[in-house]
């Protein structure tokens, strides 16, 4: 693999406790040392060669698995987990000097609207409102036009903290929740962190599966999160045939919590959301800011059905207590902006018009692509390893599949979102050097 680690033989576990055991080991899967995959001791072997009881190692193993970073895999014994809970949010790998960067699923920051605060900004004080009434407004008006119920709405910060609060408004531990294969690396490290179980639904453009979801159901999860459009990492975008599929599955289970990940409404102008809001008893349809506006703004508006909302914005009021207005401010402000309106219109046919270069450039060369809408384009591969090292050789970073698939064929992740048209051609035809290498004529 491209990535290269530290031996997991150099790394030394330490403790004399259950929990400094898992911490040793925590800091070693975050650091490298301890890979995805990677076997731990035995448990008399490490037992031993620390002195404790085995008791002890036991009792700190699975202290690890309660935390989602490690597996026990019959007679393979403990592992680490595929997609640990304590891996960075955002993976990645040395990129070295001179080479495309098309990894990081980051937005073109020449493409986000500037961020303007006040120079005498009203501070909030603990009585305030929770959500601005201006904002309130700007945001029912805005999810409502597009068929999302919105009687009850509220604020998270970002759509992984949305997903976060509406799981632990139903699920307990043990709940399964239905996924995307490939789908969006950072829920399946949340899930095993809250001692939930992923259960992986094959997608295609047009989303999850109806065979995919059904088996899904009837296996007995107690959730299900779905992208709307913008998938990553593959671009797909539920169509209204789909929406209409998934809806008569849905309408079987009411008591199933569906999650609605619509990150990438306003870079997707060109496809329609189709919801699945509302479809059964509790939902969220979450709209998060971070692809259109900048990730830094950390927000994201909920629309959810008055049980799951009410749950959700009661534990925020817990913790955080509130979204700061100064950032509410700012969304309300870039909503209702004519000439951000204009600067984001833009970004999206700039955003379009790279995807659609690529995967059209990929298909004159016999590769076939995924992309139908966000910054991301899907290109399945035979072998990950081979073709993410060649292309890094070529000057060419991608992002590796298994970084977001579970049971789905191999594949690599190219993000679009900072690629110039003048590089799609060379690009396009590296890739197509590299399969032809590897023997697979830019086929699967």
């Amino acid at each position: 693999m491209v990535v290269q680690t530290p031996s997991p033989a150099a790394y030394k576990i330490s403790g004399r406790g259950a929990s400094q055991i898992a911490a040793s080991i925590e800091a070693g899967i975050a650091a490298g040392a301890l890979p995805p995959g990677q076997a731990l001791p035995p448990i008399r072997d490490l037992a031993t060669e620390l002195g404790v009881n085995p008791n002890t190692v036991s009792a700190a193993y699975r202290l690890l698995r309660d935390r989602g970073a490690v597996e026990t895999a019959g007679r393979r014994g403990t592992r680490v987990r595929a997609q640990p809970a304590t891996a960075p949010r955002n993976l990645s790998f040395p990129i070295p000097p001179g080479a495309k960067d098309l990894v990081t699923g980051d937005p073109d920051r020449r493409l986000l609207p500037e961020l303007v605060f006040p120079s005498g900004p009203s501070q909030r004080l603990y009585t305030g409102e929770a959500i601005l009434p201006d904002l309130l407004g700007t945001a029912r008006a805005r999810l409502g036009a597009e068929g999302v119920p919105v009687g009850d709405l509220l604020l998270a910060f970002g759509a992984g903290d949305a997903i976060d609060r509406a799981l632990s408004a139903h699920l307990r531990t043990g709940d399964m929740v239905a996924v995307e294969d490939p789908g969006w690396g950072a829920v399946y490290r949340l899930l095993p962190a809250m001692n939930l179980t992923a259960v992986p639904v094959p997608i295609d453009v047009e989303g999850m599966t109806p065979q995919g979801l059904a088996a899904a159901l009837k296996r007995g999860v107690r959730a299900v999160i779905i992208t709307s459009r913008a998938q990553n990492p593959t671009g797909a975008a539920v169509s209204a045939a789909r929406a209409e599929a998934l809806r008569a599955l849905l309408a079987a289970y009411p008591d199933v919590l569906v999650i609605e990940d619509d990150h990438g409404a306003d870079i997707t102008r060109h496809h329609r959301l189709h919801t699945l809001a509302g479809t059964t008893e509790h939902w969220a349809h979450i709209r998060s800011l971070s692809k259109a506006y900048g990730p830094d703004l950390r927000c994201a508006v909920v629309a959810a059905d008055g049980m799951t909302g009410g749950r959700m914005a009661g534990r925020l009021r817990l913790g955080a207590g509130w979204v700061s207005q100064l950032i509410q401010a700012q969304v309300h402000r870039l909503w209702t902006d004519e000439a951000v309106e204009a600067q984001i219109i833009e970004a999206a046919r700039t955003y379009t018009e790279r995807r659609t270069t690529l995967v059209n450039a990929l298909a004159q060369r016999g590769i076939e692509a995924w992309g139908t809408t966000g910054i991301n384009v899907w290109v399945p591969v035979p072998e990950e390893a081979v073709v993410v090292s060649g292309m890094l050789a070529a000057g060419w970073a991608v992002a590796p599949g298994a970084w977001f698939r579970v049971d789905s064929p191999p594949g690599i992740r190219i993000t679009i979102a900072k690629l110039d048209l003048a590089d799609v051609e060379p690009l396009a035809d590296a890739l197509a050097t590299v399969l032809n290498a590897s023997g697979s004529n830019g086929s699967v």
